[in-house]
C-alpha cells in the first residue's frame, strides 16, 4: 500500500494508547511517560477499563469513547485482543494502529492473519507487530519506549531491530545529531522498509535515510522504492547475517559463488543505497550526512598539527579510493605568509605541533579558498603548548562565517580532535561539524559523501546503446527449454546447452553427446578429421563437476586412444560415484588459445531477489580463488562493465607484458546476452559457464551446464516474474498507422534516449513547454531529462514515438501511478509541428491501455483551462473534465478505468 495514509500515521495530530499501565517497568507506562514527557501537542486519550486516570490524564474505558477520533493507535496489549482492537481502531476512524505487542504467531488463522484481516476494511495501517515504536521529534511525538527522546533534525531511521533504533537514539542524543523521523518496523506485518522509503524519500525534512535490514521481504518493491529514494537523498543500510549462509548445497559452482549476503551486496548496489559495515561505521555515517552536503569530487585536504596522524589519514583516503588534494601555488604562497618556514609545503598540510588557535584559523582560511580541493579535514593532537578547546572554537567560529558567505557552495569541512574533551567536541557539533574520534573515521565519513555522489551520477548516466546486430531467437530457446521441463529434466543435456547459448549467439566450442563408447569414437572422427585433437568428458546430470572423478580426458589424437579413454572415463565413474546416472561422454575438439583467460560467468536463483547474475575467474577452483562480483539483471553494457571492473580478473582482460587486450565489451556482451536470456526464460533456474575462454579475437565457452524447471512467479506484477529490476517491456513495442497512412513506432523509454529528447525539445516551441510544465523552460539539464528517460517500468512508463520512415522523435506520453497503485497520473508533449495530426490521440490510448493492463482504476492529470486542444481530447477520450476548486486556471481530468 505504500505511503497511503503514513502522513496521519507518522505526523498525527491525536494518539490513543491502549494497554498504559501504572506498574512500574511496564512497556505500557514507558510509552505514556514518553509521549507525556516528550510534549506532544496534539490530543492524548488513554484506553484502560481498570483506572479512571494515569499521570494526569483521563482514561475510558474503550476507543470509541474518546471524546477525539485518534489518528494513531498504540497497542501494547495481549496478543489475542489485538484482532478485536484493530477493528475497532478502524470503525472509530483511526489511520494507523502501532503494535508493540509481539508473539502473535505466524500462517493461516494466527493472530496475526487475523489482526490484517482486521485492518482490511477500513484501510488502516499498522506498524508492528514487535516494535519498540515510533519517534517524530519535529512533532514532539516520542511513541515508544526508548530510552531518550532524540532531537529534532533530518535523518530518518528505519530499523527492523528495536533495539539498534534504540541504540542510534542514545547515540544521537549524546551527539547532538537530530532525527527526522524513527520508525522500528518489527514484523511488518503492513508498513514495510519500502513503504518507508517512499516516505522519507518524499519528505522535505528529511536529508538522509539509514536502515538496519535483516531481510527482505518483497524485493521487487523494495528495489522500486530505493532507487526512487537513492536519486533523490543519500540511502545508507546495515545488514546483519553477512556470515550466514543459505544451507542448502549449490549444483553449481555459479550457486556457490551467488551467497545469500554477495545478493543483497548486489542489490544495494544496483538500488544505489550506500552499504557500510556496521554500527560504528552507521554512527559514523549519521555524523556525516546528518550535517553535510556531498562535495563535488573527492580530493580531500588535511589540515593537522602532526605528519604522522596526516599521513595516516592520506593512507586510509587513498585506501579508500579518495584523492589526496594538490597545494596549489596560489594557496601554498598564502600558507607560506601565515605558517611557519618548516610547516610541509604539502598535502597533509602540517602546521607543527605548536600551532594554536590563530595558524589553525589561517591555514584553514587558505584551504577553503583553494580550487584545487573539494573538502578540507581538520585534525588536532592535543599538546601542552596550544589549547584543543580553543582551536576547536576558532575553527567553528571560522566555518560557520565560511558558510554564510558562501551558502550553498560551501565545501564539507570535517574534524577529528583525538581523545578531546566532549565539551571541544560540543563546540564542533554545535557549529555542525562532523567530528570522529580518529582520522580513519573521519576519512571514511568523507568518503560515504563522495560514494552518495558517484551513487546519483551513476543512477543517472546514459547507457551505451546496445548494439543492433543482436537479436537473440527467443523461440528457439525457449522451446529447448520448455522440452526438458515438460520431460521432467532438471539438466539440460550438452547438445542442447551449446544450441540454447547459439540462440543467444554466444559462441560454444562444437559439443557432441555420445551415449556409448562406438558413438564417441564416431564423433570424434569427425573432429580428428577436421585436424582437431579431442577432449572427452563424463556425461552425467548427477555429477556437477568432472575432474572430481577424473572424468575429463585431454589431447586425444586418434580413435583407439578415445574408445580407451571413454572406457576408462565411464569405469572410473562407475566405480567412484556408483549412484550416479551415467549417460556416456561428451566429445568435444581440443581449443588452444594460449593466451586466453578463463572466466566463470552465469546465473544463479536467489530465495529473495530471484535471477542473479554472476561474473568471475573461472577453472576448477572458483570457490578457493573466490574471485566474483554479482548483479541483478536485467543489465546493459554499462552495468556489465561495472560488474567486471568489481573483480580482479579484470585486470586480466587488459593488455600485459605480450598478451593483447580481450576483444573490447566481447565479455561483458556475453552477460548482457545471458541477463537478457534469464529475462526471457525463467525456467532456467541456473547457468553456469565455466571456462568462457576470452581474448583478442573474441570468446568462446567451453563447458557449460544449465539446471531448469517450473517455476512459481516470485514477484507481483507484469514483466518476467523471476526479476527484482523489471525488465525493459519489450512487448509494449508498436508499430502504428495514423491519418493519411503515416507510420509510427511507438516504445518504452529508454535510458539512452536522452540524446534523443534534448533534440525533440528543440521542436517544441516556448508556449507549448509553458502549457505542459505550467512554467516558462529556459532549460533542460541533464539530471531533469535522466529522471524522465530513467525508469524502473514498475511505477512508472513513458513511450515514445518515432517515425518510421526518418526514424526521428515525434512525441512522449508519460503515466507515473501512485503508491497504492490505483491512480496513475499522465503527461503528454508532442512536437509543435506535428499537432492535429492524431499522434496525440494514439498516444493517449496505447497510455490509457497501459494503464488497464497494469490493473490502474484511475488515470488523471491536470491541465491549463487555456489549452483547449488537450481538454477536448481528453472529453473525446471519455476523461471527466472540471475546473480545479483551489486553483481555476487548471483543470482535473479524470478517466475511471
Amino acid at each position: 500500500m505504500s505511503t497511503y495514509r503514513l502522513n496521519n500515521l507518522l505526523s498525527p495530530r491525536s494518539v490513543a494508547l491502549v494497554g498504559a499501565s501504572p506498574r512500574r517497568n511496564s512497556v505500557g507506562r514507558a510509552i505514556l511517560q514518553n509521549l507525556v514527557q516528550s510534549g506532544f501537542a496534539g490530543d492524548v486519550g488513554i484506553v484502560n477499563s481498570r483506572y479512571s486516570e494515569m499521570d494526569g490524564v483521563a482514561t475510558v474505558p474503550s476507543l470509541d469513547r474518546l471524546p477525539f477520533v485518534p489518528e494513531l493507535v498504540i497497542i501494547t496489549t495481549p496478543p489475542a485482543t489485538l484482532p478485536v482492537l484493530v477493528e475497532q481502531a478502524g470503525r472509530v476512524g483511526a489511520a494507523g494502529a502501532l503494535i508493540i505487542t509481539a508473539g502473535l504467531g505466524h500462517g493461516p488463522g494466527s493472530l496475526l492473519e487475523q489482526t490484517e484481516r482486521a485492518a482490511k476494511p477500513y484501510g488502516i495501517r499498522l506498524v508492528g507487530p514487535n516494535s519498540i515504536g515510533i519517534t517524530v521529534p519535529a512533532i514532539r511525538l516520542n511513541a515508544s519506549f526508548s530510552a531518550h527522546t532524540p532531537h529534532a533534525g533530518n535523518l530518518a531511521l528505519i530499523s527492523q531491530s528495536g533495539a539498534i533504533a534504540a541504540g542510534m537514539v542514545d547515540w544521537s542524543v549524546q551527539r547532538g545529531v537530530g532525527f527526522s523521523g524513527v520508525v522500528s518496523i518489527g514484523d511488518q506485518l503492513d508498513v514495510d522498509i519500502a513503504d518507508l522509503l517512499d516516505h522519507f524519500a518524499l519528505d522535505t525534512k528529511t536529508r538522509a535515510i539509514l536502515l538496519y535490514i535483516e531481510a527482505i521481504k518483497d524485493a521487487r518493491k523494495f528495489m522500486s522504492a530505493a532507487r526512487a529514494a537513492a536519486r533523490v537523498k543519500p540511502v545508507v543500510v546495515v545488514k546483519s547475517g553477512g556470515g550466514v549462509e543459505a544451507a542448502k548445497t549449490p549444483a553449481t559452482h555459479i550457486g556457490a559463488l551467488a551467497g545469500a549476503d554477495a545478493v543483497y551486496d548486489a542489490a544495494f548496489r544496483r538500488a544505489g543505497i550506500v552499504r557500510v559495515s556496521d554500527l560504528r561505521e552507521l554512527f559514523d555515517c549519521a555524523e556525516t550526512l546528518g550535517r553535510l552536503e556531498a562535495p563535488i569530487g573527492k580530493r580531500l585536504a588535511i589540515l593537522t598539527n602532526g605528519h604522522g596522524i596526516g599521513n595516516l589519514a592520506i593512507d586510509r583516503l587513498l585506501e579508500l579510493g579518495g584523492v589526496p588534494a594538490s597545494v596549489g601555488p596560489t594557496v601554498q604562497a598564502k600558507l607560506d605568509a601565515v605558517l611557519p618556514s618548516i610547516w610541509s609545503a604539502s598535502n597533509p598540510v602540517d602546521i607543527v605541533g605548536d600551532a594554536d588557535a590563530e595558524r589553525y584559523a589561517a591555514a584553514l582560511e587558505a584551504l577553503l579558498s583553494d580550487q584545487d580541493n573539494d573538502a578540507v579535514l581538520v585534525l588536532n593532537v592535543q599538546t601542552a603548548i596550544a589549547a584543543a578547546d580553543d582551536i576547536a572554537a576558532s575553527v567553528a567560529k571560522l566555518v560557520r562565517t565560511y558558510r554564510e558567505q558562501h551558502r550553498r557552495w560551501a565545501k564539507p569541512v570535517l574534524a577529528a580532535w583525538i581523545a578531546a574533551e566532549q565539551a571541544t567536541l560540543d563546540t564542533l557539533s554545535n557549529a555542525a561539524i562532523p567530528n570522529y574520534p580518529t582520522e580513519g573515521d573521519a576519512v571514511r565519513g568523507f568518503m560515504h559523501l563522495v560514494r552518495h555522489r558517484e551513487v546519483v551520477e551513476a543512477l543517472a548516466a546514459v547507457p551505451p546503446a546496445m548494439p543492433s546486430s543482436f537479436a537473440p531467437d527467443v523461440a528457439v530457446a525457449r522451446s529447448i527449454v520448455a522440452r526438458a521441463v515438460t520431460e521432467g529434466r532438471s539438466w539440460l543435456d550438452p547438445v542442447e546447452i551449446k544450441r540454447l547459448l547459439e540462440a543467444y549467439e554466444i559462441e560454444m566450442v562444437p559439443t557432441f553427446a555420445a551415449s556409448n563408447v562406438d558413438d564417441a569414437v564416431r564423433s570424434a572422427s569427425e573432429l580428428f578429421a577436421q585436424g582437431a585433437t579431442v577432449v572427452l568428458k563424463i556425461l552425467s546430470p548427477d555429477i556437477v563437476h568432472k575432474s572430481d572423478v577424473g572424468g575429463v580426458v585431454l589431447n586425444l589424437t586418434s580413435p583407439d586412444a578415445v574408445r580407451t579413454a571413454a572406457n576408462e572415463i565411464m569405469a572410473r565413474t562407475a566405480s567412484l560415484r556408483p549412484e550416479a546416472r551415467i549417460s556416456g561422454v561428451i566429445v568435444q575438439p581440443m581449443v588452444i588459445r594460449s593466451k586466453a583467460r578463463e572466466i566463470i560467468m552465469g546465473i544463479a536463483d536467489d530465495p529473495t531477489f530471484g535471477t542473479v547474475m554472476v561474473f568471475g575467474r573461472g577453472g576448477t577452483a572458483v570457490e578457493i580463488i573466490n574471485d566474483k562480483a554479482l548483479a541483478l539483471p536485467p543489465l546493459d553494457l554499462r552495468l556489465a562493465r561495472d560488474l567486471i571492473e568489481r573483480t580482479r580478473v579484470s585486470r586480466l582482460l587488459r593488455a600485459y607484458r605480450d598478451v593483447p587486450a580481450v576483444k573490447p565489451d566481447a565479455v561483458a556482451m556475453v552477460l548482457v546476452k545471458l541477463a537478457q536470456m534469464a529475462a526471457d526464460i525463467p525456467e532456467i533456474r541456473e547457468l553456469d559457464i565455466n571456462p568462457l575462454l576470452a581474448d583478442e579475437s573474441g570468446v568462446m565457452a567451453v563447458d557449460a551446464r544449465v539446471a531448469v524447471g517450473r517455476t512459481e512467479p516470485k514477484f507481483k506484477g507484469s514483466g518476467p516474474s523471476n526479476l527484482a529490476v523489471r525488465a525493459y517491456p519489450t512487448q509494449w513495442e508498436r508499430h502504428l498507422e495514423i491519418k493519411d497512412g503515416w507510420h509510427i513506432f511507438a516504445r518504452p523509454i529508454r535510458p539512452e534516449d536522452e540524446p534523443l529528447i534534448h533534440d525533440f525539445l528543440r521542436h517544441v516551441t516556448s508556449e507549448d513547454l509553458r502549457l505542459r510544465f505550467f512554467a516558462p523552460m529556459k532549460e533542460f539539464t541533464h539530471d531533469f531529462i535522466a529522471r524522465l528517460t530513467q525508469l524502473d517500468y514498475a511505477r512508472a512508463m513513458a513511450f515514445v514515438a518515432f517515425d518510421e520512415a526518418t526514424n526521428e522523435l515525434l512525441g512522449v506520453v508519460r503515466i507515473h501511478s501512485d503508491s497504492v497503485y490505483e491512480n496513475g497520473e499522465y503527461a503528454i508533449l508532442l512536437r509543435s509541428d506535428l499537432k492535429g495530426k492524431g499522434l496525440g490521440w494514439v498516444l493517449m490510448q496505447l497510455m490509457i491501455e497501459y494503464a488497464r493492463s497494469e490493473g490502474l482504476k484511475v488515470i488523471s492529470g491536470d491541465v491549463l483551462q487555456e489549452n483547449t486542444v488537450m481538454l477536448d481530447m481528453c472529453r473525446n477520450l471519455g476523461f471527466e473534465v472540471k475546473t480545479d476548486p483551489a486553483e481555476l486556471d487548471l483543470c482535473n481530468v479524470k478517466l475511471r478505468l
